[in-house]
């Protein structure tokens, strides 16, 4: 990625890419399986006896899934009303149960959590609330995995910069707060990117206290249409976070586009919400005064991740092709 580094005018730049994650296409698959996998270990019954539940935007659900494929138990997945047919087949074609929930992603976690109460079913949720933190700290904890991976990758050298995907911050606390485990003081400056129409995290930081979006959720950032920010997460980010951003919804083609042709060094597949955090970057990179504000110099080493790749493979086909954008 050096000559995508010297094209944004900063020393150093780190990609990496969860595109191809266990065969899944997303980071999720650390966390959701991961937490599937520690439901069952706890349970002092067989494993074909635990139906685990959660809400999804697409990949989280994918990730349970497949974890209760491998443990044997059974998933039932809720999607709100925009996640896309190819990305409920694929959860359907790991064994879950989709039930479709006509609203937003919160809906879906509501609905999840009523009929488990009803059914005995457990959540394996990404996303905390009253009630839900454990497993919501599992999944976070699968997430640090590929900050380790960084880390070992790295060879010693240290960001001082990352662009996140929002979301609800579950993503963000899991790389704040494995690299402040392990690097110490300085902190690279970490900086959360959402769609504008779904900023929670903003509005959160504006705030200093959870604050829902005001904006519509409509996104082609599906995986972070999101209207409230995990309590969990914020208890993390609210310590040491740098800021949070918005990208527009007219840059995330383009920059998939450019993965695609080669702009890293090599092709990479990257799906819509898998951008977002090279967008933030480019848009910071970008903006004179933005750049001042965070640091962004010839000095700064960044590090982005690549959070999904296509995750839909006919809307991927028709947005490099041109036909969205």
């Amino acid at each position: 990625a050096d000559l995508l580094a010297a094209q944004l005018g900063i020393g150093k730049l780190w990609i990496k890419d969860e595109g191809a994650r266990f065969g899944l296409g997303s980071f999720k698959a650390l966390g959701g399986a991961y937490g599937v996998a520690q439901v069952v270990a706890r349970s002092h019954g067989a494993a074909g006896d635990i139906t685990v539940a959660c809400a999804s935007d697409g990949n989280h659900g994918r990730a349970v899934a497949w974890g209760a494929q491998r443990s044997g138990c059974l998933a039932r997945i809720y999607l709100p009303r925009h996640v896309t047919p190819a990305r409920a087949a694929a959860i359907a074609a790991l064994g879950a149960e989709v039930v479709r929930v006509d609203g937003e992603y919160d809906d879906a976690v509501r609905q999840a959590e009523i009929d488990a109460r009803e059914s005995g079913m457990i959540v394996v949720t990404d996303t905390a609330y009253t009630g839900q933190e454990d497993i919501p700290r599992l999944v976070m904890q699968g997430y640090t995995v590929m900050v380790e991976e960084v880390l070992e990758q790295a060879g010693g050298e240290r960001p001082t910069h990352v662009f996140v995907q929002g979301g609800v911050g579950g993503l963000g606390a899991a790389v704040l707060g494995h690299l402040w485990e392990r690097l110490g003081p300085p902190l690279p400056r970490v900086v959360l990117v959402e769609p504008e129409e779904a900023d929670c995290l903003a509005a959160t930081v504006r705030a200093g206290t959870p604050t829902p979006t005001e904006g519509t959720l409509v996104t082609i950032m599906a995986g972070l249409s999101c209207r409230h920010v995990s309590t969990l997460a914020w208890e993390v980010l609210r310590h040491g976070i740098h800021g949070a951003m918005t990208v527009p919804e007219e840059g995330v083609a383009p920059a998939m586009r450019a993965l695609a042709r080669g702009a890293a060094g090599v092709p990479m597949e990257a799906g819509e919400s898998g951008v977002v955090g090279l967008l933030g970057l480019m848009k910071a990179a970008a903006d004179p005064e933005l750049r001042s504000l965070l640091g962004l110099n010839r000095e700064a080493g960044v590090l982005v991740f690549i959070t999904e790749g296509a995750t839909d493979p006919d809307l991927y086909r028709r947005i490099i092709h041109g036909d969205e954008s």
